[in-house]
């Protein structure tokens, strides 16, 4: 030993030595493009010219930002939105815009579509859907007491309702969903503006059901849910 006294190292050194700071880190990672502001105005750009809805998540890499201030302009552009053409429609993390119910019959016109018609037993069958997803169908034809092979195929083929995933019950069937055209057809802007269900009809989808509730019973709505669809004549 050379009796040198040794210098302890100043508390920030260690720091610095421990976690460089977020310029380094920024300068060591690989490029990036730099973060651009989410306004209210550029987020609807974004929207618009998407060609499928967008996760908030997306949203938030594809801005440089962070999920809370994607959350505050979607909360932004859903309120400017309300008395416009455009409506932002929400299903959970996705979101995408979309015509207004009430310009339907004019924007079919121009487009040369007619509305969507569903037959009695399709439109049994989505609102079992709507209601009780996820839910296998299984689930769907023991609450309506028939086979529906054929009108849950005509509604996956209408996008009308999607697959969501499997359920754990044995052999895996497929749970069911509503997808982003239920509620363009419908006139909605999200699961939470559906109207609340009789309760006896309410009680009866919870018993028979295959997979549990995961939606709540959903408050009134005032402009009603069979906005752009008419009933299918029966062949």
């Amino acid at each position: 030993m050379t009796g040198e006294a040794r210098e302890e190292p100043d508390v920030t050194d260690i720091e610095a030595i421990e976690a460089p700071d977020a310029a380094d880190a920024a300068a060591e990672a690989p490029d990036a493009p730099p973060p651009i502001e989410l306004t209210e105005a550029a987020l609807e750009a974004l929207l618009f010219v998407a060609e499928r809805p967008l996760m908030r998540r997306e949203i938030a890499a594809i801005a440089g930002t962070d999920r809370a201030t994607v959350d505050a302009r979607l909360g932004d552009l859903e309120v400017s939105l309300r008395d416009r053409g455009i409506r932002l429609l929400i299903d959970g993390d996705r979101v995408e815009l979309a015509t207004a119910a009430e310009g339907g019959a004019l924007v079919a016109r121009y487009v040369g579509a007619d509305a969507v018609r569903l037959s009695p037993a399709s439109l049994e069958t989505l609102a079992i859907v709507a209601y009780r997803q996820p839910v296998t169908k299984g689930a769907v034809e023991r609450i309506r007491g028939v086979d529906s092979d054929y009108t849950m195929r005509t509604l996956l083929h209408r996008r009308f309702i999607v697959e969501l995933g499997r359920s754990e019950a044995p052999g895996r069937p497929f749970l069911y969903g509503t997808g982003f055209e239920f509620l363009e057809r419908f006139g909605l802007t999200s699961l939470d503006e559906m109207p609340p269900l009789d309760i006896d009809v309410a009680a009866r989808l919870a018993e028979e059901g295959g997979e549990p509730i995961t939606e709540p019973l959903f408050p009134p709505d005032d402009s009603g849910t069979g906005a752009g669809v008419a009933p299918e004549r029966e062949d």
